[in-house]
């Protein structure tokens, strides 16, 4: 393995790392320079992360080891699941970058904000391409203390008051994880990540433990994902400023749980081994009810942010309802949603943000008439929703199409029957701001507002929403282009389940 080979996936990694520590260190009032150093790292990134893409799809191997102790190593690899992750963490790392510059422009605490905000995507980062639940666990806990500053960024004791309920539950949960990696490795030794898993090598005698085991894993990576009852951390985080909450629910928090379990399905425990227990049909089921009841809680929110994070209780655990269904079909739509849904509920926050930010609109009963107000806020708002609703040809189509389809190839129906379920919620909750903004007349002192001065922070706010809206209808329409993510997502399903006859 050449050097490059050998320093390009750390590479990757230490450039947001980079980037957080130069915005620590930089004078508050270097507004430009820190600006300049956050936009140029984000785009160096995308770079690598191409290049890297490039390589493994050519079939070189891309792995930073270091050893630590015993036989517990530091490793961060590139494959396929790794880099679909990480070129969405590279993609909205880059908009978030732009959209926060315009939001928090004027504002104090700028260094402080991107600072943990660097780190967060450094953490996710290496999360993404970490080789061995240790990597993976060192990191996932990383990942808790440097997104804690940004819930609690605005420092009102409402923010603290949510940033101490997210330490209860993340701390909790990655206590569980602790423990349940500890027990792992004293039976399998080096949790490392291989294809089909690494248990159906261990002896029958250790089978209930591994059961047991199984569920510490799935609670503790269940926090972060927000499963039903884990969830309650996430509404009350909304609290947080408007970059930060995309951040938590497109490409952090949330996706970094998603992933965990995916991990613990694929590559520690394996598709066969899951099957043979019947593991994966009480996976299916907790995502099921998640799904049915964050749309369902969803519906009762006035506020917008609010109303988003129920919505992003239900919609990850799509992500996790495709891997639990015993097709290559679902796990394919599954896969894809990890991607999708990052895409859309970024767009959603970015414009919930530009209503609060420019016309202090933060609930739906003040939507009436945004549309004139702010059109291309709302043109973006109402594209993501309605990927989120799956009408076609959106990105969220593409995704439950796949899962749906997978339900019929393996004769549980019940599986399509909470994806119709769950499409209907969505539309309930997502039609009426809708309808509110473009059918409504503003009010009188609102109509009186120029519509095109939308955004005092000029295109900043307004270009990061404008470009993931159009990603949303690009990776439906053109899903079948190998940029974007279904040819991905197809090898990996293909590689899970190729061997066991789908």
């Amino acid at each position: 393995m050449s050097d490059v080979q050998f320093w390009m996936p750390l590479g990757i990694c230490l450039i947001s790392l980079f980037a957080g520590i130069m915005s620590f260190l930089l004078p508050e009032n270097a507004y430009r320079l820190r600006n300049r150093i956050n936009l140029a790292s984000a785009l160096v990134k995308l770079f690598c992360v191409s290049w890297l893409l490039l390589g493994v799809y050519e079939g070189e191997f891309y792995e930073t080891r270091f050893q630590l102790f015993l036989e517990f190593d530091i490793v961060l690899w590139a494959g396929a699941m790794s880099l679909l992750f990480v070129s969405l963490s590279s993609v909205l790392w880059l908009v978030t970058t732009i959209y926060a510059i315009g939001y928090f422009k004027g504002t104090e605490n700028q260094g402080r904000f991107f600072g943990f905000f660097n780190l967060c995507v450094f953490a996710t980062t290496a999360i993404a391409m970490s080789g061995n639940l240790f990597s993976f666990l060192v990191f996932y806990e990383l990942l808790t203390m440097t997104t804690y500053p940004l819930v609690v960024h605005k420092g009102t004791s409402e923010a603290l008051s949510a940033g101490r309920t997210y330490l209860m539950y993340t701390v909790a949960g990655g206590s569980v994880l602790l423990f349940a990696m500890v027990w792992l490795s004293s039976l399998a030794g080096p949790a490392e990540f291989l294809q089909r898993g690494i248990v159906a090598s261990l002896d029958s005698s250790y089978h209930h433990q591994l059961i047991a085991i199984f569920f510490l894993l799935i609670l503790g990576f269940g926090v972060k994902a927000a499963i039903v009852p884990l969830h309650g951390w996430l509404p009350v985080a909304m609290v947080a400023p408007a970059p930060v909450s995309a951040l938590l629910h497109a490409v952090a928090v949330v996706k970094a749980g998603a992933f965990g379990i995916m991990r613990v399905v694929y590559d520690i425990y394996g598709v066969e081994f899951c099957r043979e227990n019947g593991l994966l049909e009480i996976l299916a089921a907790t995502a099921a009810i998640t799904i049915i009841y964050g749309s369902l809680r969803a519906l009762n929110q006035d506020d917008i942010k609010k109303r988003l994070a129920y919505s992003t209780v239900s919609q990850v655990s799509y992500i996790l309802l495709g891997v639990a269904t015993l097709s290559i079909t679902a796990s394919i739509g599954g896969i894809l949603h990890l991607v999708h849904q990052g895409v859309m509920k970024i767009t959603l926050f970015f414009c919930a943000g530009n209503f609060q930010h420019e016309k202090q609109i933060s609930k739906v009963t003040q939507m009436d008439g945004l549309g004139r107000l702010m059109p291309r806020s709302m043109t973006a708002f109402t594209i993501a929703a309605f990927g989120m609703i799956g009408v076609p040809p959106t990105a969220g189509f593409i995704s439950k199409w796949y899962i749906g389809l997978g339900s019929i190839d393996a004769h549980q129906n019940w599986v399509l029957a909470t994806i119709l379920l769950s499409s209907v919620l969505n539309a309930a909750y997502f039609l009426p701001p809708i309808y509110r903004a473009w059918f409504h007349e503003p009010p009188e002192e609102m109509s009186k507002l120029n519509r095109f001065t939308e955004h005092s922070a000029g295109w900043w706010l307004l270009l990061p929403p404008l470009i993931t809206a159009c990603l949303t209808i690009a990776m439906g329409f053109f899903a079948e282009l190998p940029i974007f993510p279904l040819r991905w997502a197809s090898l990996i399903a293909f590689r899970e389940y190729g061997q066991l006859g789908g």
